[in-house]
């Protein structure tokens, strides 16, 4: 109401303007109407543009009151006249007007309720008007963009739903705030007769009499009505606000009586009170103590923070390591490549020497063949010397013996001989033959005690085998009731003794073991895998520092012997397990090491990856898909080895069998395991009984060996004296024989056929040898250029043999250096998870501080310096509430009191400061209203001198002379006009016009109010009914005018006459509404600029 009010007092060229409140409340009716320039005959168009906001761009009715579909109808921004005759629905649209922007339907004077608007035989109604919403005083322009259009639907129980949609179509708003809200911002009110005329307000205004009645119209009007009313309600506020006084003072004296009472009582526990305020001043001392040890705990971890961050030791360790691998990896490549070059020699000298071994040896073959030959001819002529020797020489001897001896000895002699050499043969042979026994009984007993050795290795081995087999047995059946004991007997009271040691402070963080004791396979089938790559660590123990492992190993010492104490790790203990993600091996069939094990401590999993990379160690059952994976392809990324099943360990370029076949520490079914020990204990001992059996078997073999072989010694020895003393009687008996010459001839001619044959033999053999050196020479060649292969070769491998192991030192050296960058870049990890850990805790504490402080502010708004403990903070308070409980059981309830006096107090207080607060309240309200009023009656002589200078203005325009009298005391309006005819005469008032002239003056009447009023459009309904065409004439002439002169404004004007005589233009929208016939159900408008009206 303040806007509408405030603006209603705005000079006709201007827009929206604020008035001033400081209006000069000295200046009079003469000052103003000097002052007052107005110029109503000017005839030169204004400047001004169009109107931007408020206007009326269309309107659409559907159902609504006679008419189903009615519009759209599309205003101009300007002037605008309805015409049509009566009926054709021109006062529907303005009804329509009014209900659609909110208003009432009591302020159509159509009807009473919103139902009686909805067309007989509907549901409901509808109406939708579109206002423009351009330039800089647009209502939310962001939403609604250039125009806003009001859908408003009345329902059949009278109640009505609005909907505002932006220039797209979109619903913005459906509330009834957002409606009232744009309305007052355009600052159009509908209710207003200035700004909606009706046919019926028209019609009662020309019609009356009462000047009490015009005065009412002009309150309405300037909104000047709703001011009055707004003071009389003030008025009576102030009333009933001075009677609530009276009331309150009456009131406020028993709350005082009861107030003192309460005091007096209150007073009498002052003692226990201070206590109070004392427990009060310790609670807020409390409360800033706590935030000040945690900004104490909160500096501390920043600089902590800051340190480690300045802490860049790792991040070098971790360059350095980088260096060191990219190093390594250089050189293992230069080496591997070296390695391959002479490798690939190697193999292209293979093919070469294979094929020249062949040759040597087929040519040695030969070789060896053709001496054969030769030797066996050597050796027969060699055999025919002796013979052509023999043949001479018995030759001579039967020369020169023929005639000594008697030919019954010589025949004695020779029967003797030769059966002399029979036996001489026989000896020969079974001496053969005896040699070669000897050699058999000599070899069988180097074999027996081969095989006698052999079998006491291995029955030594099986013992010791049986006896490892025997304890683990016992150890697995101690398992039973305690699984420990599968480390070692002594385990469980290893521990026994870390747990008393932990409990007596020995440790700073109890040590963890063994680590096999603290993983669980999951796949059964991979237990001795697992078992076989971490080994001894399974009985390893890990500390969290230097430390506790110094007092663990003395510990051991009372338990483990030398050179048997399980392996130490010291690694700092956390709560988290490493992230592997990067670094670990990823294959989609076998799993690592580290996801094949359940570990339930983050540490214990730490330790394995530290200590073995079982992040990076593949398990995969099958051997032969081992190799595959590991060595027919390059392995997988980040996988080091591989292990399988049976606990074969797999490298890219090596492979190891296990010497376990089945696991030892990790088994998960000990009576499998027992049930399995047992059999093979079993197979061990019947191994070892026969092998005891075997051995006494080969004992009694070498003895009889050994008896058969002395035997035979003794046997040789006898023959070989026989022999010497059959070859002597043989001497003896030749040196005795006769001489023969009956054989000579026969003799010399055997002599001359061995001749002969020697002389062949001599021929073979000169040509065998020289075939034989031919051959050797070919063979020599052959084996030359062999040997040159083989020393190439062998210098290729002499040059590879050093470059393998200078391959694998290499390759140690990688793996070395990317273990220690592995383990810096985890503990360069491991330090930025310990920042970030503390920075998290650091903002924890932030915020912990923040909520602290904010209950301390609730506790105490004032910080408070504070220095004392905590602890003794809290002590004190609990000593005083003892106190304050002691004294409240003596004096009674003191909260109970507190509570009472503080209820009487409050409310005393409250009595009195609204009683105080009434009173400055009607004082203010007294200031207030006298200087509203004294402004009410500057503003109404303001209008009313306004109105009264544009309104003579107006009839000045037909020569007519007159004035309005307002009397604002007894609220009347009185109108006198003075026609021209008639200037002779005196004034008179309104009474005695005709209607022509009484409705020309009443135009000139609200066109002065239009002056004095601010609304973006004005509508008004059969202004010229009552006229005759002069004054009828005048009076639009004066409209156009009017509405030339402000186009900023937008001008509606229904009239059932004819609009004919206007001038033609841009700014002139005639709408006309011919009479429809009965079954039409929307009206067709035409632009009164494009086409003459119909006459």
């Amino acid at each position: 109401m303040g806007k509408r009010k405030e603006e209603s007092v705005l000079t006709p060229g201007s827009q929206k303007r604020q008035r001033k409140e400081n209006t000069d409340v000295h200046n009079d009716e003469s000052n103003e109407e000097e002052t007052l320039q107005f110029s109503p005959n000017s005839s030169a168009p204004s400047q001004l543009p169009d109107g931007e906001v408020g206007i009326i761009e269309s309107i659409q009715l559907k159902n609504f009151m006679c008419h189903s579909n009615l519009g759209p109808f599309q205003f101009g921004s300007n002037l605008n006249f309805v015409i049509g005759t009566n009926g054709s629905g021109k006062s529907s649209v303005l009804t329509a007007l009014i209900v659609g922007l909110g208003g009432k339907a009591t302020a159509t004077n159509r009807g009473s309720s919103l139902k009686m608007f909805i067309q007989k035989g509907e549901t409901s109604a509808d109406i939708s008007i579109t206002l423009r919403n351009q330039g800089r005083d647009a209502f939310k322009p962001e939403l609604y963009g250039t125009s806003i259009t009001v859908n408003q639907r009345i329902n059949q129980d009278g109640s009505r739903t609005c909907k505002l949609k932006s220039k797209s179509g979109t619903i913005i708003s459906s509330k009834k705030e957002e409606l009232i809200g744009m309305l007052d911002h355009f600052n159009i009110q509908v209710d207003n007769p200035v700004s909606v005329l009706t046919q019926e307000m028209s019609k009662q205004f020309l019609q009356t009499k009462n000047e009490g009645d015009k005065y009412k119209f002009f309150l309405k009007v300037t909104q000047l009505e709703q001011m009055k009313e707004d003071y009389s309600f003030i008025g009576k506020t102030k009333t009933n606000t001075r009677v609530q006084i009276e009331q309150g003072e009456e009131r406020l004296e028993e709350l005082k009586q009861l107030y003192l009472e309460k005091k007096e009582i209150f007073k009498s526990i002052a003692f226990v009170n201070d206590m109070q305020n004392r427990l009060k001043d310790l609670k807020h001392q409390m409360a800033w103590a706590v935030v000040s040890e945690m900004e104490k705990e909160i500096e501390l971890l920043k600089e902590g923070i800051k340190a480690e961050e300045e802490n860049t030791e790792l991040l070098q360790k971790v360059e350095e390591c980088q260096v060191k691998v990219n190093e390594a990896e250089k050189k293992y490549k230069a080496i591997q490549d070296k390695l391959i070059t002479v490798s690939e020699e190697a193999q292209a000298l293979h093919p070469q020497c294979i094929s020249l071994k062949a040759e040597v040896q087929a040519k040695r073959k030969t070789v060896n063949e053709t001496e054969i030959v030769y030797n066996r001819s050597k050796t027969e002529l060699k055999r025919l010397g002796k013979d052509s020797e023999q043949l001479h020489k018995r030759i001579e001897e039967l020369k020169s013996c023929a005639n000594q001896d008697s030919e019954p000895e010589k025949l004695e002699r020779q029967r003797r001989i030769a059966h002399l050499r029979e036996q001489l043969k026989a000896f020969h042979n079974e001496e053969i033959m005896i040699g070669q026994q000897l050699d058999q009984f000599q070899q069988a007993i180097s074999k027996c005690r081969e095989e006698h050795s052999r079998l006491r290795r291995e029955s030594s081995e099986v013992q010791q085998a049986l006896d490892a087999q025997q304890k683990q047995l016992r150890d697995l059946k101690d398992s039973k009731t305690n699984a420990l004991k599968r480390f070692g007997p002594h385990v469980p009271a290893f521990l026994e003794a870390v747990e008393v040691a932990h409990k007596r402070g020995q440790f700073r963080k109890k040590p963890l073991g063994p680590l096999g004791a603290l993983i669980h396979p999951k796949d059964p089938e991979l237990i001795l895998a697992i078992e076989s790559c971490l080994k001894g660590l399974l009985q390893a123990f890990c500390c969290d520092n230097h430390s506790d492992e110094r007092t663990l190993q003395l510990l051991m010492s009372k338990y483990y012997k030398r050179g048997h104490r399980p392996q130490i790790i010291v690694n700092k203990f956390q709560n988290r397990v490493y992230d592997t993600s990067q670094r670990g091996v990823y294959h989609p069939e076998f799993p690592s090491v580290l996801t094949a094990l359940e570990i339930d401590n983050p540490v214990v999993a730490n330790c394995l990856i530290d200590m073995r990379g079982i992040e990076r160690v593949l398990l995969i059952k099958n051997n032969r898909r081992a190799r595959e994976v590991m060595q027919h392809n390059r392995p997988p990324r980040n996988c080091r080895e591989a292990f399988t099943a049976e606990g074969d360990q797999v490298f890219e370029r090596r492979y190891y069998s296990s010497s376990s076949a089945r696991p030892q520490l990790l088994s998960q079914d000990v009576e499998a395991e027992i049930s399995h020990l047992d059999s093979e204990i079993e197979n061990k001992r019947a191994q070892l009984t026969a092998s005891q059996q075997r051995l006494r078997s080969i004992e009694n073999e070498i003895r009889q060996n050994e008896d058969h072989l002395y035997g035979h010694q003794r046997h040789q020895k006898q023959l070989q004296v026989k022999v010497r003393t059959a070859n002597a009687e043989i001497a003896d008996l030749e040196n005795m024989e006769e001489h023969q010459s009956a054989d000579i001839h026969i003799l010399q001619e055997e002599a001359e056929e061995n001749k002969a044959r020697m002389e062949s033999v001599k021929q073979d053999m000169q040509l065998q040898s020289r075939k034989v050196e031919e051959l050797k020479n070919t063979l020599q060649a052959a084996e030359k250029k062999l040997e040159e292969v083989k020393e190439k070769i062998h210098q290729v491998e002499e040059i590879a043999g050093p470059i393998k192991a200078e391959l694998n030192q290499a390759e140690s050296e990688v793996e070395n250096s990317k273990r220690h960058l592995q383990h810096y870049e985890d503990k360069q990890r491991e330090h930025v998870a310990c920042i970030n850990k503390h920075k998290d805790l650091l903002v924890s504490k932030e915020k912990e501080l923040e909520e602290k402080m904010a209950k301390a502010r609730q506790i105490f708004p004032e910080p408070i310096k504070v220095s004392r403990t905590v602890k003794s903070l809290d002590a004190e308070m609990n000593r005083l509430r003892e106190k304050i409980n002691l004294e409240s059981s003596h004096r009674g309830n003191r909260e109970e009191i507190i509570q009472q006096f503080h209820y009487a107090k409050e409310r005393y207080e409250d009595a009195s400061n609204k009683v105080k607060n009434l009173r400055r309240f009607i004082a203010v309200l007294d200031e207030v209203m006298t200087e509203r009023l004294k402004v009410y009656r500057q503003f109404l002589r303001k209008l009313s001198m306004h109105c009264k200078l544009h309104f003579e203005q107006l009839l000045r325009l037909r020569g007519y002379s007159g004035h309005i009298m307002f009397d604002h005391k007894n609220e009347t309006i009185s109108i006198t006009v003075q026609p021209r005819e008639d200037e002779k005469t005196g004034r008179s008032d309104l009474k005695s016009l005709s209607g022509g002239e009484r409705s020309f003056s009443t135009v000139c009447f609200i066109l002065s109010l239009w002056n004095i009023s601010e609304s973006p459009f004005r509508c008004m309904d059969e202004f010229d009914v009552y006229m005759d065409m002069v004054n009828r004439r005048i009076a639009v002439d004066m409209i156009l005018e009017r509405a030339d002169f402000q186009r900023h404004r937008q001008f509606i004007l229904f009239t059932p006459l004819s609009m004919s005589s206007l001038p033609t233009s841009p700014h002139i929208r005639i709408l006309r509404m011919p009479d429809p016939p009965k079954d039409q159900r929307t009206l067709n408008f035409q632009n009164r600029n494009d086409g003459d009206e119909d006459q």
